[in-house]
C-alpha cells in the first residue's frame, strides 16, 4: 500500500502515458512523404521535368510508430515509370511497400526521315520530340550528338524514337588495319605497331597481332590507337 499520495499520483499519470507511447501508430502521410523524397533523390540525374506520385498507405496496416523509417527498392528496380518503394523499420521491426508513378517529361530524339540500316546518321535526319521518357524502353536518346555518326542496326521508319541499343558506333579500328599499340604503366608508356584482328568502336576491346605473332587485347581509340593496360 502506497503511503505517499504524491508518488501515487505521479505513477497514475505515467502509466497511461507509457501505454499511449507503446501503442503509437505510424503516420501514413509521413511514409508517403519519405517514399516521395527517396524517388526524387533517385531520379535527380534524369533529364527533363520529374513528377513523383506515391500511392496511399493502407490504413489497415496499423504499423507501430518508427523513429527512423527507411525507404529502399529491390535490386534492379527502376526509380522511374511505374515502380514500387519499400519502407522498413528496424525497431520495431516491420516492412511494407507502396506503389508509385514517376514521370520524366523531356526531349528525346527521333528519326525525321527513314534511316537505312548501316548508313551513318546525319544531323539533318534527326528531329526532337517531347514526352514521358520514363514510359519508354530503356536507352532512349535525349541528345542528338549521341546519334550523329552512328548507324542503325535495322532500318527505322520516320518518327521512330532512337535508342542507344538500336544504333552502332562507327568503328575507329577496322579489321586488318595497321594500328599503334600503346602500353601504359606507372610513370611510363611503351608503343609499338600491330594489325587489328577485328572491328571496334571507341572504347571497345579489340585484339591486335604484333609483328612477332603475339596477340594482345586493348581498348580501341580514335586515330587507330589501341591502349593496352599493363
Amino acid at each position: 500500500m502506497f503511503k505517499n499520495p504524491k508518488l501515487l499520483s505521479l505513477l497514475c499519470l505515467a502509466v497511461p502515458a507509457a501505454m499511449a507511447q507503446t501503442g503509437a501508430r505510424q503516420d501514413g502521410a509521413a511514409l508517403r512523404a519519405l517514399a516521395e523524397t527517396y524517388l526524387q533523390a533517385q531520379s535527380a540525374g534524369l533529364p527533363g521535368k520529374v513528377t513523383v506520385k506515391v500511392g496511399a498507405v493502407d490504413p489497415r496496416l496499423s504499423l507501430a510508430a518508427c523513429p527512423a523509417p527507411e525507404a529502399f527498392q529491390q535490386p534492379g528496380a527502376r526509380p522511374w515509370g511505374k515502380t514500387t518503394v519499400g519502407l522498413r523499420c528496424t525497431a520495431p521491426a516491420w516492412t511494407m511497400f507502396v506503389q508509385a508513378q514517376v514521370s520524366v517529361v523531356a526531349d528525346y530524339v527521333t528519326a525525321a526521315v527513314p534511316l537505312a540500316q548501316g548508313q551513318a546518321i546525319e544531323a539533318g535526319q534527326l528531329a526532337t520530340m517531347q514526352g514521358d521518357i520514363a514510359a519508354m524502353p530503356n536507352g532512349i536518346i535525349t541528345d542528338r550528338a549521341q546519334a550523329v555518326g552512328r548507324t542503325p542496326t535495322v532500318s527505322l521508319p520516320a518518327g521512330t524514337p532512337l535508342r542507344s541499343d538500336s544504333l552502332k558506333s562507327k568503328p575507329v579500328v577496322q579489321q586488318n588495319q595497321a594500328v599503334r599499340i600503346i602500353s601504359r604503366g606507372e610513370n611510363f608508356s611503351v608503343s609499338g605497331e600491330g594489325k587489328a584482328i577485328g572491328n571496334a568502336s571507341e572504347g571497345q576491346v579489340v585484339q591486335v597481332r604484333t609483328p612477332r605473332g603475339a596477340i594482345v587485347s586493348g581498348t580501341a581509340r580514335h586515330g587507330g590507337i589501341v591502349e593496352v593496360a599493363l
